[in-house]
């Protein structure tokens, strides 16, 4: 496996067009500079005298942008190895999720490694510097760890979520029995996983959350103990929510409540939980988002590619809920790239409210900023600051596809480039120049093909 290049002890990243902050203040840097200390941001804006440093490299980013690096709160990474697949292509979230279980029934440990590498690779071209990961299907001895260990080899910062399903379709649930578990056994590898992996220091590579597929896959026993659980262990709790008609037609039948009333029934709100999509919350539901500081993933591209409709993103963010951006599944997207889903999100909200309902400011805000404080990472990152730690993109704007913009930070939103010319995470260089530092994007791609070629090979 590959291991993470050291960081350098002074690293000076120089003569930026613009250094977007997404500070308290929201400032932006005209002609800044960035001076890292072992991963740490030492000094940043008009850097004159560094007599003091010695610098170990020098950057020179003239004619580029760079923004705090983008955060991915909702992924089902291994998906990435059933992109375009064609059955369920044209079908809503229950009939899409029906046509591709037997599928996904038949990963083995090697597919989950591969997809996870594929999907963290694809966003950190992407300029993400951290991703969630929602995966709640275990079949043939997969484990959690398949895609911890996928995470190192990229190099970026990874919250994976321990899912779960456990209601089967012999007992009214929406998964085919052989892909549930005992909740027994769900139970145990919560606590496994978090006591093996979860670091609680606050500039972890590595935290671990409770993840309960749905309310329409799991007892109410369990998202019950699961919301315990994460109490007792100080971790967080995800899972999906309202995500279409469908979704809140089974709450108001099987539970008798919306489901925002059934997450705060069990215990599922406050500022360790976030929930994905919330397409369907009402305004009673949006107030009690924001009163508990419940966070929300947003996934417009898998939103709209399922015909879930468009959230009301931004009725929370005007009452105050937390709101960040995830790609979804690489199944129901089919991509897996920040920027396009936060220019999709502003096209969306202006769509829905009006071409001044949502600015290309406030979108790059949600991405960045947005995320870090979804998952509970704002006190170090999310911004660019003197203390945070160093992750940032540098994006090359002298591109063809911000030529001709006049507002450089927009263009990035509206225009592009969506592909990062260099990435650090916790100054270390994860893209450098376009290109993976720590892996071959090459083998990485050859290989999810051996494994593409494996599953359809079974159908």
């Amino acid at each position: 496996m590959s291991q993470l290049i050291p960081n350098k002890a002074n690293l000076l990243i120089k003569n930026a067009d613009v250094i977007v902050t997404m500070d308290d203040d929201r400032r932006e840097l005209v002609n800044a500079s960035i001076l890292i200390k072992n991963g740490k941001i030492e000094k940043i804006g008009n850097l004159d005298d560094l007599s003091a440093f010695d610098i170990d490299e020098v950057i020179d980013a003239e004619g580029a942008i760079i923004t705090p690096g983008l955060v991915n709160t909702h992924h089902h990474l291994y998906q990435s190895l059933t992109r375009a697949v064609p059955a369920g292509q044209d079908a809503l979230l229950f009939g899409w999720l029906q046509s591709l279980y037997p599928i996904w029934a038949k990963f083995e440990p090697d597919d989950m490694f591969i997809s996870a590498q594929l999907g963290l690779a694809e966003l950190a071209l992407s300029g993400c510097t951290m991703s969630s990961d929602h995966l709640y299907l275990f079949p043939n001895g997969v484990k959690l760890e398949d895609t911890i260990e996928a995470a190192k080899t990229i190099g970026i910062r990874f919250h994976p979520t321990r899912g779960a399903m456990s209601v089967g379709e012999s007992d009214g649930g929406l998964p085919p029995d052989l892909l549930v578990e005992k909740e027994d056994d769900i139970v145990k590898d919560f606590i496994r996983v978090v006591d093996q992996f979860h670091d609680h220091d606050a500039n972890a590579m590595v935290k671990v959350g409770l993840a309960p597929c749905s309310p329409f896959s799991v007892t109410t026993e369990l998202m019950k103990e699961a919301a315990d659980l994460a109490q007792d262990k100080g971790v967080m709790l995800h899972t999906h929510l309202a995500e279409n008609d469908e979704d809140v037609a089974y709450s108001l039948e099987k539970f008798g409540c919306s489901p925002g009333q059934y997450a705060e029934d069990l215990g599922w709100t406050g500022d360790h939980v976030w929930h994905a999509h919330c397409v369907k919350l009402t305004g009673q539901e949006i107030d009690l988002f924001a009163r508990t500081k419940t966070g929300v993933a947003h996934c417009p591209c898998s939103n709209c590619r399922l015909g879930s409709g468009i959230a009301p993103v931004r009725q929370m963010r005007d009452a105050g809920v937390k709101v960040a951006l995830g790609v979804d599944g690489s199944a129901s997207n089919d991509g897996g790239h920040l920027l396009s889903e936060a220019r999709q999100s502003m096209l969306l909200q202006r769509v829905q409210n009006g071409a001044d309902a949502m600015s290309a400011r406030e979108t790059l805000e949600i991405a960045t900023r947005g995320g870090a404080e979804v998952l509970g990472r704002l006190d170090q990152l999310g911004s660019l600051e003197v203390g945070k730690r160093a992750d940032l993109a540098i994006w090359d704007v002298s591109s063809i596809e911000a030529a001709g913009s006049w507002d450089p930070v927009a263009a990035l939103v509206l225009c592009g480039p969506f592909q990062v010319r260099d990435l650090l995470v916790d100054g270390r260089f994860t893209v450098r120049e376009g290109g993976l530092v720590n892996h071959s994007l090459e083998n990485i791609v050859s290989n999810a093909q051996i494994r593409v070629k494996r599953l359809m090979d079974l159908f």
